[in-house]
């Protein structure tokens, strides 16, 4: 039998690409509301806009990590039927959900010692994530034996570049990531922060522009830095209800580095909780991030 590549919804991998890619999502867990959700790549549960509207009317949303227990729920009809496991985890910069699976995988492999399974943590967040597990599922569609990606996963996830934008201030500042006098300020003052996830796998705040489309060309500016061969690159491309801002930053790409593969998609409840409605992400290979 050969391996599966399993991942989690914040992902935020479209339907289509899931049922392309042939890769198991697990939903995340997310509350709005007092009522709980899971987090499905086909919105079955709450769309995208529906949450994304809830958040502009000032309701509150929270997210809780896979436990190990869960984990193990997952992953062993798998190793039951004679597959091996790679699970790419969210970061464990951002969530504590890539050492549950470690535990549930510790426990797993005393049960099915002649299983290979695996645990690797992408340190990404949101379609960067996504993008890791793209790639992945192309190089296991070139031959890589689960040992080979595990090890090419790790030597390139620091690779993978994120860079993000927000439209609204007060969500960054419900998250402790600014102040309120500096989400106030900005809010009057037009600032757009410009952020990106580090070597940690942490959310960063790198920068600051005024306006909202200098804000978005910020993000094309940061993908000329360090891209490698865009012209060559699959690119991803998450937002935060707001497409047509998603669909301007795709045309920049585009116009600007002649990307031919640009993948939208909506970024999902568990990650737009902290980042909010506007948010707009850009996802890339490059030399560092």
């Amino acid at each position: 039998m050969g391996y599966r590549i399993i991942t989690d919804s914040t992902a935020d991998l479209s339907p289509e690409l899931v049922a392309d890619l042939g890769v198991e999502v697990i939903p995340m867990e997310f509350s709005l509301e007092g009522k709980n959700y899971f987090n499905y790549p086909d919105e079955r549960e709450l769309s995208s806009k529906d949450f994304y509207d809830m958040l502009r009317n000032e309701k509150s949303a929270t997210t809780a990590q896979v436990t190990a227990a869960r984990f193990e729920e997952i992953f062993e009809p798998f190793l039951q039927a004679g597959e091996d496991v790679l699970y790419i985890a969210f970061s464990s910069g951002l969530s504590g959900t890539y050492e549950s699976s470690v535990m549930a995988l510790r426990a797993l492999q005393e049960k099915y010692p002649d299983r290979k399974m695996f645990s690797v943590d992408s340190l990404s967040a949101s379609m960067g994530e996504g993008l890791l597990v793209y790639h992945a599922v192309m190089r296991q569609r070139e031959g890589m034996t689960i040992e080979q990606l595990r090890d090419w996963l790790m030597e390139n996830r620091l690779h993978l570049c994120h860079w993000f934008t927000v439209d609204d201030l007060n969500h960054l500042k419900r998250g402790g990531r600014i102040s309120s006098a500096t989400a106030l300020l900005g809010t009057m003052l037009g600032i757009k922060p410009v952020l990106h996830v580090d070597d940690e796998g942490h959310l960063i705040n790198v920068g600051k522009v005024r306006g909202r489309r200098q804000s978005i060309a910020a993000l094309a500016d940061n993908m000329e830095k360090t891209c490698v061969n865009p012209q060559d690159q699959t690119i991803f491309i998450s937002h935060g209800d707001c497409l047509e801002d998603a669909r301007t930053l795709e045309e920049m790409v585009k116009e600007r580095f002649h990307v031919k593969r640009v993948y939208i998609n909506p970024i999902g409840p568990v990650i737009g909780a902290h980042s909010g409605p506007g948010t707009v992400a850009l996802f890339f290979l490059g030399t560092k991030r």
